[in-house]
């Protein structure tokens, strides 16, 4: 437990982790009851099952930031062994092209077709093969 939560301590506020991301420390069973018990204190944040953000406090907005659903995105990614690009609304606005936030943040990626949602946020991802990556 003291190795879980001082790594996350140590991470930026806002940082977004997995339990795949404690696999060197303990087995997930292990890693899943130490995040739920973070998650109790206050110190996590859970995003969707198994994703889990150490939240960012803004001063000016006085309460905490929503969670960044590329970082969101990128983490599943890591988790499943995916590649994953954007495309659409969220390519855009990820290259500065629109400074509209999307509604549906759409990556292409390597792993089966799946959608996650949480609050008002869904994130969609298609599968394409690794040769219509390449294109």
């Amino acid at each position: 437990m003291k190795q879980k939560r001082a790594r996350i301590l140590s991470a930026e506020d806002g940082t977004i982790f997995a339990i795949s991301d404690f696999a060197d420390i303990a087995d997930s069973a292990t890693v899943r009851q130490s995040l739920n018990r973070l998650v109790q204190a206050g110190i996590l944040r859970r995003v969707l099952r198994g994703i889990f953000e150490k939240p960012k406090y803004s001063s000016v907005l006085n309460e905490f930031v929503e969670v960044n659903p590329d970082a969101v995105a990128k983490t599943l990614a890591r988790t499943f062994h995916w590649t994953i690009a954007s495309y659409g609304n969220a390519a855009r606005y990820l290259s500065g092209l629109s400074n509209q936030r999307p509604a549906i943040w759409s990556y292409i990626s390597t792993g089966p077709y799946r959608i996650y949602k949480w609050n008002s946020i869904r994130i969609e991802f298609k599968h394409r093969t690794n040769k219509e990556f390449i294109r």
